[in-house]
């Protein structure tokens, strides 16, 4: 089985036409993983097959019967550990089902196993987990990009067919990104964040990594739709289209808009020469291009870590050493002294920085200097974004400014934090991105993969699968 040209949509024809059965697949990709997982550390628990093999396959009435996935380790799985990569939750094991979960269960979706990331999803290298970094596939010596990290491994290492991960600030496309693989960031409100280990709350999402555009539609045709489980879910007045039915529509006529601050200092030449190429090409499948400005993009780093340690500090408050998780063994002489030692001992050195600063960003006499000024300030990049979607039907760009950089080369968290440079305003915004790849650049002696990003409107996501899908089959 040659698992490099495994898409959902292969193996789904092959279980099919008989070529091999579920537990057949199962076992081969486990295979792989229990070989392929040690060099990389892509996945913290592989599943028993025994488990997989009693699912109800349906085989003629959906394309992920059979088909197997792997899922990021902040989203539960009923009677599974979910540790977040943090030592907080080493032990926890998920009493329910996600609702992104429960959707992939009902289609007959077989689950590999749970895959690493930065300890609670934060970081954007995948080196902050509490049980090791992730390694690139492409160069185990460099990071496979965070926090999703993983995910993108996996995907890319053949290592499952697809996988779940969580997007806060670009987590899904920045691996998707550094691993050469593509990387789907939906509408906030459009897939359900109910059972998804709250991170910062009004930016999280759970979306697809995927070897190609139409395994990331498929995968959005299950999981998306509202849940009333979660309170940021939008309920949609119409029904949900089929986001595989016009991937192969012509984007001629289209509007396309390039943002200058998306090609400015900082960007790496040959991320830009790849990222410049991939518009070219838009434009000779006939789209219209146009450069235009988002004179607040600037601000949204800024905005971006400030918002998030702020939902993060209350999100993570949690997480006391009481109700669930590690309890310290030390002895302690006060009930404060339980969360001390407890949070002390089971949170990694990024949790506990980006708890700080959300607590002082949220402190009397600091609120409205930070915080509420942030949300203003959140409020007016959306505006950028609605302005130039008046006019244009997709937004494109470089997904990161860099190619996977080495092990350790972002220590130093102002430097990591700009990773997200391009991604995270698209979360403050709320609106859908993908990444796909674009090519790769030469970084000593190897190939390294290069992503380039296409956003659309809210809700849009037909539209912007639709582009990415015409790009990707062009760049080919």
């Amino acid at each position: 089985m040659n698992n490099s040209v495994n898409t959902i949509k292969s193996v789904n024809e092959g279980l099919k036409k008989g070529e091999f059965s579920v537990e057949e697949i199962v076992a081969d990709y486990q295979a792989r993983i229990k070989k392929e997982n040690p060099k990389l550390n892509a996945y913290l628990s592989i599943f028993d097959s025994p488990k997989l093999e009693t699912r109800n396959y349906k085989l003629e009435t959906s394309l992920l019967a059979g088909v197997p996935c792997a899922v990021k380790d902040n989203i539960l799985i009923s009677d599974e550990k979910c540790t977040a990569a943090s030592k907080i939750l080493e032990k926890y094991v998920a009493p329910y089902d996600a609702t992104a979960i429960a959707r992939l269960k009902q289609a007959g979706a077989p689950f590999l196993g749970k895959t690493n990331l930065d300890e609670f999803a934060m970081g954007a290298t995948g080196e902050h987990s509490a049980f090791g970094p992730t390694l690139n596939p492409h160069d185990t010596s460099r990071v496979s990009g965070g926090s999703s990290a993983g995910s993108g491994a996996a995907v890319a290492a053949d290592l499952a067919v697809y996988a779940l991960g969580s997007d806060t600030g670009g987590s899904i496309r920045e691996p998707a990104s550094f691993c050469g693989v593509v990387g789907l960031k939906p509408t906030h409100g459009l897939v359900s964040r109910h059972g998804l280990i709250a991170m910062a709350s009004s930016l999280d999402q759970i979306g697809p990594i995927t070897k190609t555009v139409e395994d990331a539609a498929i995968v959005l045709n299950n999981i998306a739709g509202h849940d009333p489980m979660d309170s940021t879910s939008v309920p949609v007045s119409r029904e949900l289209p089929d986001y595989t039915a016009n991937l192969n529509k012509s984007i001629a006529g289209l509007k396309v808009a390039v943002p200058k601050e998306f090609f400015s200092e900082g960007l790496d030449n040959q991320v830009n020469n790849l990222a410049q190429a991939a518009i070219a090409k838009l434009e000779s499948l006939g789209a219209h291009i146009d450069q235009v400005s988002l004179p607040m993009i600037e601000y949204a780093v800024a905005v971006y870590y400030i918002i998030v340690p702020s939902e993060v500090s209350a999100n993570l408050a949690r997480y006391d050493g009481i109700k669930y998780g590690l309890s310290s063994n030390k002895k302690s002489s006060s009930l404060l002294d339980v969360y001390l030692d407890s949070r002390a001992e089971g949170l990694g050195p990024e949790v506990k920085r980006r708890i700080m600063l959300g607590t002082y960003a949220l402190s009397a006499g600091y609120y409205d200097a930070y915080y509420l000024k942030a949300q203003k300030v959140r409020v007016l990049i959306k505006n950028d974004f609605d302005k130039i979607f008046a006019k244009y039907d997709v937004v494109v760009g470089p997904t990161v400014p860099y190619p996977a950089p080495k092990l350790g080369e972002l220590d130093d968290p102002l430097a990591a934090y700009l990773a997200d440079v391009y991604t995270c305003p698209i979360n403050l915004a709320g609106l859908p991105a993908i990444s796909i790849p674009c090519g790769f650049a030469d970084v000593e002696d190897k190939k390294l993969p290069v992503g380039f990003q296409i956003i659309a409107k809210h809700f849009d996501e037909a539209k912007l699968l639709q582009v990415a899908y015409n790009l990707e089959q062009a760049l080919k």
